[in-house]
């Protein structure tokens, strides 16, 4: 399934995770929103998920995947592949066109409608048109710096919104809620232009 018009990169580094898309939605070959929200926090913030794809299709997928992330207490893997089960053989949901990433503390994972689940081997995965761009400069700034997550998502995402035509540099950034931090610490929710 080939899908166009969004970025999402996922990443996981010395315990914190970071999810990111670009806000470009485009019909056909206009661009015509510049600030959409591809990516959420489900589960009192300990799992994030992006999605590229329909939108309407994603908002079903979401509340789905939420329910399942609600039945098994928040095991990631377990309701991940719930979701790829019900998405591939439900009449009415695998028409849906869209590819979610899914991740928490410890996996990362590209559900399809398919039934295809992929995990990933370097704690970064990227879906959508500037995915390969997003994935590539990801995987070089993991190799070769200290940064943290958040900053590896956001210049990687910056990175494939200067090369893909169906991204833009409008970036949405979670982190994952720590477990236990300091009171008062700051939810990073990050737009970027």
């Amino acid at each position: 399934m080939i899908v166009r018009s969004t970025t999402v990169l996922a990443v996981l580094r010395d315990g914190q995770g970071a999810i990111g898309s670009d806000g470009q939605v485009t019909l056909g070959n206009t661009a015509v929103k510049h600030g959409a929200v591809k990516v959420r926090k489900l589960f009192g913030g300990k799992v994030l998920v992006g999605f590229a794809g329909g939108a309407a299709d994603a908002f079903s997928l979401f509340e789905k995947f939420e329910g399942h992330l609600e039945r098994y207490r928040g095991h990631l893997k377990r309701a991940t592949v719930e979701l790829a089960r019900e998405w591939r053989s439900d009449k009415i949901l695998r028409k849906l066109e869209a590819m979610m990433v899914v991740m928490d503390k410890g996996d990362i994972f590209v559900v399809s409608g398919n039934g295809d689940i992929i995990e990933s081997d370097d704690n970064l995965t990227a879906i959508g048109s500037g995915g390969p761009y997003a994935l590539a400069a990801g995987r070089a700034l993991m190799q070769n710096t200290d940064l943290c997550s958040a900053d590896i998502c956001r210049k990687s995402l910056l990175l494939a919104g200067e090369i893909c035509i169906y991204t833009n540099t409008n970036i949405t950034l979670l982190e994952l809620e720590p477990e236990s931090g300091p009171e008062g610490s700051d939810d990073v929710e990050d737009q970027t232009d």
